[in-house]
Formats: structure tokens, sequence, C-alpha cells
């Protein structure tokens, strides 16, 4: 296991009520049955709307998330580098939030 999945499971596993699951067979969590965050090429991806998605997709090499490599980002989901680390857990409340409607 690499560091970088390492740090992505203590962060969904903090997280109350979330569930590991899988998303297009790639590892993620939910909540209510709805995925949050996701795993992908050694970076962490966060659904996100407003302000939080705008500042995580700023961050140099952070990227719409297209799993499925022929140029069909997801709009919502934003892909960001282990470079940036220090901001996963806050992105990852935020999708939380996001996603579970609060």
């Amino acid at each position: 296991m690499t560091t970088e999945q390492t740090h992505y499971l203590s962060i969904g596993r903090q997280l109350d009520d979330a569930v590991e699951s899988q998303l297009f067979g790639k590892p993620c969590f939910k909540i209510n049955g709805k995925a949050f965050i996701s795993f992908f090429d050694n970076e962490m991806v966060f659904k996100l709307s407003g302000e939080t998605h705008q500042e995580a997709l700023s961050l140099d090499g952070s990227h719409l998330f297209d799993p499925s490599g022929k140029n069909r980002p997801m709009k919502e989901w934003v892909q960001v580098p282990f470079h940036y680390q220090e901001n996963w857990l806050k992105f990852a409340k935020e999708a939380l939030k996001y996603v579970s409607g609060e």
C-alpha cells in the first residue's frame, strides 16, 4: 500500500458514518449510499461545489476527475495531487457535507 493510499484511507475512516465502497472500480467512501471521496492514480478525488470546488481546482496539478480517460470529466469531482495532502481532510469534510446535504 502506498503512502498516498494509506493517507486517503486514514481520512475516510475518521469521518463519521462514511462507508468504504467502490466507484467505477476505484476505492471510495460513501455516505447514505452516495460517493463523496475516491482514490485514483495515487491522488484523492472529491465531490465538491461552490467556493471549495474552485479552491480545489485552483491548486496546481488539480483537475476535474475523468475516470474513463476519454476526455469526459465529471464536473463536480476534483482530483487533487498528494502534494496538497494537507488540504485533503478539509476537502473530504466539505465533500461529505455537500453529498449528505448539510
